[in-house]
Parts: structure tokens; C-alpha cells; sequence
């Protein structure tokens, strides 16, 4: 389906939004030297402005007051994406209309969340798969489920890629102050032999268990992995071992029983959850092992109460799309190719990872819903650590360097450690003072020509960033933020009129990469199974590889061939 977009009024609008970039936004086009406008001069102009340009959604608040934006230039963005079918197009999500039309298919991840009084698409099967995760849940942590030895579990290892490892993963990272004492759960998503091995490095076979998580159960990182840790178990009991501690979420069924896995021990995914889009849902079963099912569900209550804040709220007071009007004036008015999350806490140190697919594996598109080359740019690049670290590595760069880089910064109020409250006011007090001298500058430095003026001290400062304050990192202030950002890519691919859902260029390479797995195993003379053997006769050999590619296949070999 198409959204209902107004392109006489879109137009306008951008002719409107483009005349306002020049003199606010470095690097617009047609910009004077040195903008006219600066955030120093916004403020000064408007008492209220700090109030006016800040939202708060439950214990999440953003301060967007540091953006280089004004009164008239929201309200231009804001008849943007009225324009671009906004309204309409958060409507077709929730009601589960076909979104993703190169696929033919919803996106319901919103449903994997939701009561099931709300009556949401669905509704009725998350409800029993629910219950399943539940039921298992609660067999590991009270010690029912057993390995082969008649021990109680302690460790969970997670074997997936990408949505199957990036949201979980990031999810008990964030929540480690929830875990519980049993068991601990682990994450292995390369297909380098060294991550599965340094996991496994002092696990007990008999106390370990595996979930492969992977929705066609043929994803070649998490089969290959799967495999190894499957020899790592019989290695030590038996072939009768591995029901007793493999346990899968996927969509095929058949492929995972095959592999050993009871089919009661097979927990569902559905064409309508994108793997980006998935830790709501049994790829969450880590979560839930991790933290408990109590959690986990807080966790999806926080996601529910954003999403229905983004249903309801008018778009000038949606929080989603507000964060997304803001970045989309930055890359396609500003023409700015990044932008930096910096989260100031380590327990969010993996979220501008998670980001990172989450956004640019949704965005990073170059044709249209219906199917035409756009003449503009979408999805800049997310990248980010945890604050302060990264004050003492690419701050520099955000100061001083040339690149216009908007940073979004998060930050809790309250510290997640009992005795920590002067180093986490330490932590505030550095968020806070980078987002006053990206946006001031170094004032000292402003004389100009004076005797003792060095002008590589210079830091003109104008420099825009948003604050996104969460009260504490609860596992429902957690999945309001996910959830906030889910929405926010959303509502940037409304905006950019392409399709948030589908991930062509994630399948060519995952196809091509058999194609030189077949190179490299008839090159090594490890064709030994029929899986290598199919694979090889599928491109002939390496004859289809192009010549770079084979001359690396040629090296690689001969510096394993046994002199």
C-alpha cells in the first residue's frame, strides 16, 4: 500500500523548510556565511523556549530546546509530515495493513506488546506463546528443567545474528541490576570460531543451555555456531543430550527438530515480526531467562504505553515524531551525514549498536515506496559509545572538527548502583556540559585579533544536540525508549516515502557468502558433507566469482595448505 501524500503541498513545503535552512542549518544549501541565526540568539529571543520545545511521555523527557530550529520551522515540519499521510500511515501500522508491500506483508511488532483486552492484530496467538515462554521460563528458573545430568541449569548461551542477537543482547546488558542469581546468559553471534570458543571457555556441558534463534533456522553464522556447540555438548554425553539443552525460537519448525529440538521446546516467529523489530517477542525468551517473566513483561508494558502515545498523540506533541522531524531537518536540509547517540550510562553502552541496525538496516534505502530512484538522501549514519568515554576519543571531532554532527544524548536522573550518587552526579554533570559547549562554545575565545588570542582554541560553538532524560533504567522506561526509536525510524521512512520493513541488501550478501563458502571449502578440499557438496555444484566451483575475489580465495588457500 502507498500512504496518502499531498505533493503539491510537500513541494511547498520543501521550498518553505529550504529558505528557513539557510539561515539557520550549516551546510544548507544556499546558506550565507556564518548563519544569521544561532542557537544562542534562539534562546535569548525567547524566555519560553526551553518549555515550549520539551516532551515528556511517562518518565522519558526530552529536551529538544538545543536544536538549531524555530517556531517557524516545526511548524513548517509539522505540515510536512501531515503531508507526507503521517497520521494515516501510524493508523495502517496498528491496524495491521501491509506495510512492507515488497514483501506483502504487515509489520506488527506493536501487536507482540500489546494485552490481549487491547485486541490488537493477533492478539490471541502472543497471548499463548506468551504462556509458553512463561512456562518454560519458570522450569529453568525453578530447577524442573534439567540437563542431561539431572543439573539444574546456570548458564544460557543465545545463538543468533543481527534482530536475533542485537535486542536481546543490549536488553540484558542494560537491565544486569534486574538478573537474576540464576542462570547467567551469554551471547554468540560471529561466525569467528573465537567468540563461541572464549563463551564456552569454563562452561559446563551439563549446566548450559542453547537457544538458536534464527526464524528460517538457516541463517549460516547461527547454524554454524549452533553446530559447533552441538559437537561441545555430545562431545561430552551424547546424541540423547541435546534435547535436554537446545531450545530454538524460529519459524521452521521442521529444520529444528531435525537438528534434535523437541517441537514443544520450538517457540514461534511470524513473517509479520522483522528481526530488528523481534526482542518483543520469543527472541526475548533470553530476556525473560535473564531477568525473569515479571520483568520482561514491565518491559513490554513500557513499549505498549509508547506505542499508544505515538497512536494518539498530534503529531506536534509525538514524541516519535518530533525526534523524527528533527533529524530529518538535519540530513535533508543540513546535509548532515551522521549523527552521535551518546547514552551517559554503561549499562546503555550497547544501545547505539542496536541503534545502528535498527536505523540504518529500516533506512538505509535508495528507492522509493513505489518503487522510483530518490533524488535525495536518507538514513545517516548512527554511531556512538557510552559517555564519558567517548568525551576522551570523538568529542574532539564534535567541537572542533567539520562535519555538522547533531548528537542526541541519554542520560537517567537517578544512578542504578546503591552508593554511586556522586559519581553519577559526576556523570550528569559531564552529559550535561558537553550539550552547553557544543551549543555556547568557548566564549574566552571570542576576541578576535586581541594579543593574546590563539585561534586553534576557537570553538565556535552552534552546535546542535537533543537530551533525552529517562527518571531511572527500569525495564518499562527500557522499552519506552526502544520502543520511542522504533517509532521514531518509522516515522522517517514516512517522511522519506520508502519502505522501513525489508532489507534486500542484507539478503544479496548472505546469498553471495555461500556462493564463496563453496570457493573456499573445494579450495581447502573440505567438501565432506552434502550441505558443501550442493553448495559447490550450485556456482561451479569458483567460476562465478569475479577476480578479485578468487585471486583472496587463492591466497587464503595458500597459506593453509601444509607446506
Amino acid at each position: 500500500m502507498t500512504f496518502n501524500r499531498d505533493r503539491v503541498a510537500l513541494d511547498a513545503l520543501d521550498t518553505r523548510l529550504t529558505q528557513i535552512a539557510r539561515r539557520l542549518l550549516p551546510g544548507a544549501t544556499g546558506a550565507a556565511e556564518g548563519n544569521s541565526v544561532t542557537l544562542k540568539a534562539l534562546f535569548a529571543d525567547d524566555s519560553e523556549r526551553t518549555e515550549r520545545l520539551s516532551l515528556s511521555v511517562g518518565e522519558l523527557h526530552l529536551d529538544y530546546s538545543k536544536s538549531l530550529i524555530d517556531s517557524e520551522g516545526l511548524a513548517a515540519l509539522t505540515k510536512l509530515a501531515e503531508a507526507s499521510g503521517m497520521q494515516g500511515a501510524i493508523s495502517a501500522l496498528f491496524r495491521g495493513a501491509k506495510i512492507n508491500q515488497s514483501e506483502g506483508r504487515a509489520a506488527l511488532h506493536t501487536s507482540l506488546r500489546s494485552p490481549e483486552s487491547a485486541n490488537a492484530p493477533h492478539s490471541a496467538l502472543v497471548s499463548e506463546t506468551l504462556a509458553s515462554l512463561r512456562e518454560f521460563v519458570d522450569r529453568v528458573h525453578s530447577g524442573e528443567w534439567t540437563g542431561y545430568s539431572g543439573q539444574t541449569i546456570d548458564t544460557v548461551v543465545n545463538l543468533g545474528i543481527g534482530g536475533s542477537d542485537l535486542g536481546p543482547a543490549m536488553v540484558v546488558d542494560a537491565l544486569a541490576d534486574f538478573a537474576l542469581n540464576r542462570p547467567r546468559v551469554r551471547f554468540v553471534s560471529n561466525v569467528d570460531p573465537a567468540h563461541l570458543a572464549r563463551t564456552l571457555k569454563g562452561l559446563d556441558p551439563a549446566t548450559t543451555l542453547f537457544i538458536i534463534a534464527s526464524k528460517t533456522f538457516g541463517t549460516l553464522e547461527t547454524l554454524a555456531n549452533a553446530r559447533a556447540a552441538r559437537d561441545w555438548l555430545v562431545a561430552a554425553s551424547d546424541e540423547a543430550a541435546v534435547a535436554r539443552h537446545f531450545v530454538a525460537v524460529s519459524a521452521n519448525i521442521h529444520a529444528a527438530s531435525d537438528f534434535g529440538i523437541e517441537a514443544s521446546n520450538i517457540f514461534p516467529l511470524w513473517d509479520w515480526v522483522g528481526g530488528r523489530f523481534s526482542l518483543w517477542s520469543a527472541i526475548g525468551l533470553p530476556i525473560a531467562l535473564g531477568i525473569g517473566f515479571e520483568a520482561f513483561e514491565e518491559l513490554l508494558g513500557g513499549a505498549y504505553a509508547m506505542d499508544r502515545h505515538f497512536e494518539t498523540a498530534p503529531l506536534h506533541e509525538n514524541l516519535p515524531v518530533v525526534s523524527a522531524l528533527l533529524a530529518f531537518w538535519y540530513r535533508q536540509y543540513g546535509a548532515s551525514p551522521s549523527t552521535a547517540v551518546v547514552p551517559y550510562s554503561q549499562d546503555l553502552s550497547l544501545f547505539p549498536a542496536y541503534l545502528q541496525q535498527l536505523y540504518m538496516e529500516s533506512l538505509g534505502k535508495s528507492m522509493s515506496r513505489e518503487g522510483a530512484a530518490l533524488p535525495f538522501k536518507t538514513s545517516e549514519i548512527i554511531w556512538g559509545s557510552a559517555g564519558t568515554n567517548g568525551q576522551h576519543s570523538y568529542f574532539q571531532q564534535l567541537h572542533q572538527g567539520t562535519e555538522f554532527t547533531p548528537v542526541e544524548f541519554i542520560a537517567c536522573a537517578t544512578a542504578s548502583v546503591d552508593g554511586g550518587d556522586e559519581r553519577h552526579r559526576q556523570l550528569l554533570a559531564n552529559c550535561l556540559s558537553q550539550s552547553m559547549a557544543l551549543m555556547n562554545g568557548d566564549e574566552t575565545s571570542a576576541d578576535v585579533g586581541a594579543d593574546n588570542w590563539e585561534p586553534q582554541k576557537t570553538i565556535a560553538g552552534n552546535r546542535p544536540s537533543t537530551t533525552l532524560l529517562l527518571k531511572q533504567l527500569t525495564p518499562q522506561n527500557l522499552g519506552a525508549l526502544t520502543a520511542l526509536y522504533e517509532h521514531k525510524v518509522f516515522a522517517l521512512s514516512v517522511l522519506w516515502n520508502i519502505n522501513a520493513f525489508d532489507q534486500w541488501g542484507v539478503e544479496l550478501g548472505k546469498r553471495l557468502s555461500k556462493e564463496v563458502y563453496a570457493a573456499l571449502s573445494e579450495s581447502a578440499g573440505s567438501l565432506t558433507n552434502q550441505e558443501n557438496i550442493e553448495a559447490a555444484a550450485s556456482v561451479e566451483s569458483a567460476s562465478t566469482l569475479d577476480a578479485s575475489t578468487r585471486a583472496l580465495v587463492q591466497k587464503i588457500s595458500s597459506w593453509n595448505t601444509p607446506r
